[in-house]
């Protein structure tokens, strides 16, 4: 799975807000302003949303795969310095073995070694360019070992039980979290239905003619509020479910695009 660069995600955001407002100008020249351009509106965000939650999946998904090889490469390096290789040799022999994307970023690096750059600039820019949260944590400590010299394996130990035990904690964390997801799930399932049973009991009788309706509001209308009020809530529902899921907004606009959708077929067929 490929590292996303910021200038990708930069340039697929200013492509989908383009396309999105090309899609709105469209409905407003076909339909007008009506009721009609919501559908419209509702694809141009669709078109917006889902590019920028793509790239935003396959990056978590890189970072986690880095995070989680950490343990192994680390251990690799620990048992190459035990039969007396420097720090660079067994980096380099850990390049040869497959740790996932963090096989390519160790290949950069003893590339870079290997043009004359030393192995703390090396590591000082795997860092800057891998940039997830337990590289930040770990990449100065080595630097510092390489520093100090001595068995730098003394080191290396600790670190690759502590990023073990960090992962399980996350894993445990989301374990544990999950079924609060459920419930924000739930809970927009609930709200759409109590708006369907309101609609479809207060506002309009068998024959389809209004029984409740106020001076200033038709049926037509409120069925615009309760559909804009589906998506806002959908939208923001998701945005919390990432957040508690995994530690990430970003990562609740998946959330986001599922909760709209739903709330917006389940509104369009049943009202």
């Amino acid at each position: 799975m490929p590292k996303i660069k910021n200038k990708t995600k930069k340039t697929t955001i200013v492509a989908s807000l383009l396309v999105g407002l090309l899609i709105v100008v469209f409905g407003y020249a076909t339909v007008g302003f009506n009721s009609s351009i919501d559908d419209f509106v509702f694809i141009a965000l669709l078109v917006l949303i889902i590019p920028i939650t793509i790239l935003t999946t396959i990056d978590y998904q890189w970072r986690k795969s880095i995070d989680e090889h950490l343990p192994d490469l680390f251990r690799s390096i620990v048992q190459a310095q035990e039969v007396g290789m420097t720090l660079p040799q067994a980096l380099e022999e850990a390049s040869k073995r497959d740790y996932g994307p963090l096989t390519k970023e160790l290949q950069k690096m003893t590339v870079q070694m290997s043009w004359g750059s030393s192995f703390e600039e090396a590591l000082i820019v795997f860092q800057n360019r891998v940039g997830t949260v337990l590289t930040q944590r770990t990449i100065p400590m080595i630097i510092e070992a390489s520093r100090s010299g001595g068995r730098a394996e003394q080191v290396f130990d600790p670190l690759s039980k502590f990023i073990e035990t960090t992962n399980i904690l996350e894993k445990e964390r989301k374990t544990q979290t999950r079924p609060y997801i459920a419930i924000i799930y739930v809970a927009l399932f609930v709200f759409i239905f109590t708006i369907i049973i309101l609609f479809n009991t207060f506002f309009t009788d068998i024959e389809g003619v209004a029984l409740f309706s106020m001076s200033t509001s038709s049926p037509l209308v409120l069925q615009r509020i309760f559909l804009h009020l589906t998506i806002v809530q959908g939208f923001f529902s998701g945005l919390v479910a990432g957040k508690m899921g995994e530690g990430s907004i970003n990562s609740g606009l998946k959330h986001s695009v599922i909760m709209m959708l739903i709330g917006y077929l389940a509104l369009r067929f049943f009202l």
